[in-house]
């Protein structure tokens, strides 16, 4: 069982060297901040998963005592039924019967509608941690976003307005690798909601996450080949 699941402890540990990787390379570098937020934001992720996995032991409560309500009154109105007298006793079953019913299905909706309300609790906080983890993939792609390896051509020429470039052909390649190693990460946090909540809504929201993280990398993995050519025409 030990890989079958998704330990956080050891994506929190994958975070943090990381970052010392970065520091290693670029220690004054707004992507080093990035990375320590990242292993914050993993923290409070792997805490809630683990929390998500405990049931609402209130609302479970709630549920039950509903459920005991409805059966006390399906039995009380049973009770109530009269057979003493043949002209009137089936007109009573009937009424009866039709309130027992309509008892059991208000029951039933109540215990359905409770039992939903926990998965829906349950939902909004995934989708709060799956936000901070969108804006986190979107933060990285940011920093991605000017590393342009067409810079290191010899007849490149940057315009006015072009931004300072000042990493070597092997800096740009390991700190486009960071960035891609960082949205990995990303995948892996928002991969722990889904294991921890067994929903269809919160593995498509998983899911997408992962995806964009997915895309992104693969913007960035263009840019390392792009390295590589300008290497070998070099």
């Amino acid at each position: 069982m030990l890989y079958r699941t998704i330990d956080p402890v050891r994506v929190i540990e994958t975070a943090r060297l990381l970052e010392a990787r970065i520091a290693d390379r670029f220690p004054d570098s707004g992507l080093r901040k990035v990375a320590r937020e990242l292993i914050a934001l993993g923290e409070d992720i792997a805490q809630g998963a683990a929390a998500l996995e405990a049931p609402v032991r209130w609302l479970r409560v709630l549920t039950a005592v509903t459920v005991l309500i409805g059966l006390l009154i399906i039995a009380f109105v049973m009770t109530i039924l009269s057979f003493d007298r043949i002209s009137t006793g089936v007109f009573d079953f009937v009424q009866g019967i039709e309130a027992a019913l309509n008892t059991i299905l208000i029951a039933g909706l109540g215990m359905l509608t409770l039992t939903q309300t926990e998965v829906r609790l349950k939902r909004r906080k995934v989708f709060a941690g799956l936000h901070s983890l969108r804006s986190m993939i979107h933060v990285i792609d940011m920093h991605q976003l000017t590393k342009d390896p067409a810079a290191l051509s010899a007849d490149f020429e940057p315009s006015e307005h072009s931004p300072r470039r000042t990493l070597t052909a092997a800096e740009l390649l390991r700190y486009l690798d960071y960035c891609s190693e960082m949205l990995s990460i990303t995948g892996k946090l928002a991969a722990l909601y889904a294991q921890s909540v067994n929903d269809e809504v919160v593995v498509q929201a998983v899911n997408d996450v992962e995806n964009l993280g997915t895309n992104l990398s693969r913007k960035i993995w263009q840019k390392i080949t792009m390295i590589g050519d300008v290497g070998t025409r070099g």
